[in-house]
């Protein structure tokens, strides 16, 4: 018995055994059989996106990363300098 069947009759219960579930050779194949026929389903309602859209986030997600590591780079080089000034002076 599937999920969204024990859902419809009102049962949440997820321990609850299917029906006829022994653990014999024939009930595993249609438990197999009811999960890729559900996932079949679930998958049916999914959106996904279009080309275009993939594309245009792609290139906001690189352009992101090459604007983080400039900035990175900048903060490392300042505080770099900033650090090497401070062991400078302690050093004399």
């Amino acid at each position: 018995m599937s999920v969204a069947k024990m859902a419809a009759e009102g049962n949440n219960d997820p321990i609850v055994k299917p029906e006829g579930s022994g653990g014999s050779i024939g009930s595993w194949l249609e438990k197999a059989k009811e999960y890729y026929a559900d996932l079949k389903a679930e998958m049916k309602k999914v959106t996904w996106p279009s080309r275009e859209q993939v594309q245009a986030t792609t290139a906001v997600v690189i352009a992101c990363v090459f604007a983080f590591a400039a900035y990175f780079a900048l903060v490392d080089v300042v505080l770099g300098k900033a650090i090497s000034r401070v062991f400078d002076l302690l050093a004399k």
